[in-house]
């Protein structure tokens, strides 16, 4: 069951009132995650609306509240932790706004040697362009027009770009963008990063799976699960590896991002970076979808698809309340 809306396929959940999709005026299709969003979540969610009373269910979703499954409630509310670190639960303050090209549908973002890398999506449209930070890009490549963009990430001298639904990986010259060669590999690609530390890259495919590669040969490594309370936590897309371990990601068709460690899988933060935009900014917006960490700082960039701004931000405990300058 799908709606079609602004002529993209709209997933079940949304139907339901459990989510609110957000407004999209251009032709790029939206990705589905694979099996674990797409099929787990909204089969569990279909089989607790059945099986509750249709009347308590209706005023649940049309008040905004959700009612199940758990792995899509706020897990901040789960009272048992199962003897698991609790996750902190952090907001975004606003330091800077920057402009960003409302025509970019922004699906990778990294900041490497002082340029900011973004990855664009949408078949004809893909590209990865590269520059000063709200400055016009100094560099561009653009893909074939039958590839679908998406995640990036600088290893040395080299960039990885990623493809939707073509199983291949671009492999660029990091200052010039040109093309060196194409890997291929299996599944989607959404998400990607490099973790320094044992020189491994990242890359997730919109389910609650990351994959490890070799960054030389693009090679797959080993997978790992992340879990929030412990339950899986589907939808992970654009990512950013910093410190030792942790990966931030966004989760798609949320304004969340988790932290994740990736010893463990565990998410240990979630961030609440919902309204960086104003009703007017949001009204020709996609998904927050871009985050990139500003090197030698503890500050961010966020941006998202379609967005008329970018965010230089910086994580902080989330009290209830916000101060002014905390958000726009």
């Amino acid at each position: 069951m799908t709606a079609v809306t602004g002529g993209e396929r709209v997933p079940p959940e949304f139907l339901l009132g459990a989510l609110e999709p957000p407004v999209k005026v251009r032709h790029i299709p939206l990705k589905v995650p694979v099996e674990s969003f797409r099929q787990r979540h909204v089969g569990e969610t279909m089989r607790c609306v059945m099986s509750v009373a249709t009347g308590a269910v209706a005023l649940l979703l049309l008040s905004g509240h959700r009612a199940c499954p758990p792995s899509l409630e706020d897990t901040s509310a789960v009272s048992n932790t199962g003897g698991r670190p609790p996750v902190e639960q952090l907001r975004v303050k606003v330091l800077q706004s920057l402009p960003h090209d409302p025509r970019a549908s922004t699906q990778g973002l990294e900041m490497a040697d002082g340029r900011l890398y973004e990855s664009t999506g949408g078949y004809g449209e893909s590209a990865v362009t590269a520059g000063p930070a709200g400055k016009a890009p100094t560099a561009r490549a653009q893909l074939p027009a039958l590839m679908f963009g998406e995640g990036i990430t600088v290893v040395g001298p080299t960039l990885w770009q990623l493809t939707w639904r073509d199983g291949i990986a671009v492999e660029r010259d990091g200052r010039t963008l040109a093309e060196r060669r194409r890997v291929p590999y299996t599944g989607e690609g959404w998400g990607l990063c490099h973790r320094r530390r044992d020189d491994r890259l990242v890359m997730s495919d919109g389910s609650d799976r990351l994959t490890f590669r070799d960054p030389v040969t693009f090679a797959s490594t080993g997978t790992l699960t992340v879990t929030e309370y412990g339950h899986a936590v589907p939808g992970l897309n654009e990512l950013e590896c910093a410190g030792s371990h942790t990966v931030y990601a966004n989760v798609y068709w949320t304004d969340r991002i988790v932290r994740i460690d990736t010893g463990t899988g565990m998410v240990t933060g979630s961030i609440d970076a919902a309204g960086l935009l104003t009703r007017a900014e949001r009204r020709n917006a996609g998904v927050l979808n871009g985050i990139a960490a500003i090197p030698g700082t503890d500050e961010f960039l966020l941006t998202g698809k379609l967005w008329p701004k970018m965010f230089r931000v910086r994580f902080v405990p989330d009290s209830g309340t916000r101060s002014s300058g905390d958000g726009l």
